[in-house]
C-alpha cells in the first residue's frame, strides 16, 4: 500500500521536498548521478535528529521468582509470583519423576509430603547432582518511564497514561513487614487481610500524591466505592458555616420573597 506523506507535518513536508529535489535532478541530468544524489541526501538528512531519548527513569514494577531446571534433555526457565509457588511447581515435577531415584542412596520409595524435602531428596547435595539440577532466586521486574507528563483528572488521555503506569507492590513473604499496595500517581492504596481487626482492610495514603492532582486547598478529590455503594465522596465541598453561611441564607431568603418587605404590605 503506498504511503502518502502529510504536508502538514514537518516530516511529511520534508519527504515531499526531497521528492521535488530528486525530480529536479532527474529533469536536469536524465538520471540520478551518484555524487549529486549523495549531496542532496546528505544535506536533507542533516535536518533530522536520530538521537534516542535518554530521559527514561528506571522503576521497579514488581518481583518474580526465577526457576531454572536442567537435565540431559532440557534446560527450562519459568517465572513465578512467589517462592512458595516456584517450590511447589518444582516439587510437583520431581514427584512425577520419583521412580528415577526411588530406593537409591537412601531415597524412600514414596516422595515425602513436604515440597522442600522432596526436592532435596530428589536432587541430592548440590555438589553431586551431576547432569540434573535447579536454581531458584528472586529478580526485580523493571521498566523505564519517560519524563513526567502533564496530569489532570479532567484529561482522559492523561488519566489513561497514569493508569497504565500503576505499580503493584506485593508482600514479599509472610514475615515481610510490608503490605500489598497499588501505587498510582504517588497515591498508595493498601488492600489486605487484617487479623487484628478480623476484616478486609483498605487504606488510602495521599501524602505523596502527585502535586498536579491537588486542589487549591491542598486536598485530593477522592471517591471510594464498595460494590455499588459510595462510602466516601469529597468531590462536593462541605456547606459553609459561620457568618458567611448566615449571609448566604439571608440572601436566598430575600430572593425567595421577591425583595425587601415593607411595613403595611
Amino acid at each position: 500500500m503506498p504511503i502518502t506523506p502529510d504536508p502538514a507535518t514537518p516530516a511529511g513536508g520534508a519527504i515531499i521536498e526531497l521528492a521535488d529535489l530528486m525530480d529536479g535532478l532527474q529533469e536536469r541530468t536524465g538520471e540520478w548521478p551518484g555524487p549529486d544524489t549523495v549531496d542532496i541526501l546528505g544535506e536533507w538528512l542533516s535536518r533530522f535528529s536520530f538521537a534516542v531519548e535518554a530521559n527514561l527513569t528506571p522503576q521497579v514494577a514488581g518481583q518474580a521468582w526465577v526457576l531454572r531446571q536442567w537435565d540431559r534433555h532440557a534446560d527450562d526457565v519459568t517465572l513465578w509470583s512467589d517462592e512458595a509457588s516456584a517450590l511447589a511447581a518444582l516439587a510437583q515435577e520431581v514427584r512425577s519423576c520419583w521412580d528415577d531415584v526411588a530406593g537409591t542412596d537412601g531415597v524412600p520409595y514414596r516422595p515425602p509430603a513436604g515440597d522442600q524435602m522432596a526436592v532435596d531428596l530428589y536432587y541430592g547435595p548440590e555438589k553431586s547432582r551431576g547432569e540434573a539440577g535447579y536454581t531458584m532466586h528472586p529478580a526485580d521486574i523493571s521498566r523505564h518511564l519517560r519524563a513526567p507528563f502533564s496530569l489532570s483528572l479532567s484529561d482522559t488521555e492523561a488519566c489513561a497514561r497514569a493508569n497504565s503506569s500503576a505499580v503493584f507492590h506485593p508482600q514479599a513473604h509472610p514475615d515481610d513487614e510490608g503490605l500489598p499496595c497499588i501505587e498510582i500517581a504517588g497515591i498508595l492504596v493498601f488492600a489486605y487481610l487484617d487479623a487484628d481487626r478480623g476484616a478486609v482492610r483498605v487504606s488510602v495514603h495521599l501524602d505523596t500524591t502527585d502535586e498536579q492532582l491537588l486542589r487549591a486547598d491542598g486536598t485530593v478529590p477522592v471517591v471510594v466505592e464498595v460494590e455499588d455503594a459510595t462510602v466516601f465522596d469529597n468531590l462536593t465541598p462541605p456547606p459553609p458555616t459561620g457568618w458567611g453561611a448566615r449571609l448566604r441564607r439571608l440572601t436566598r431568603r430575600t430572593a425567595l420573597f421577591g425583595g425587601t418587605c415593607q411595613r403595611g404590605d
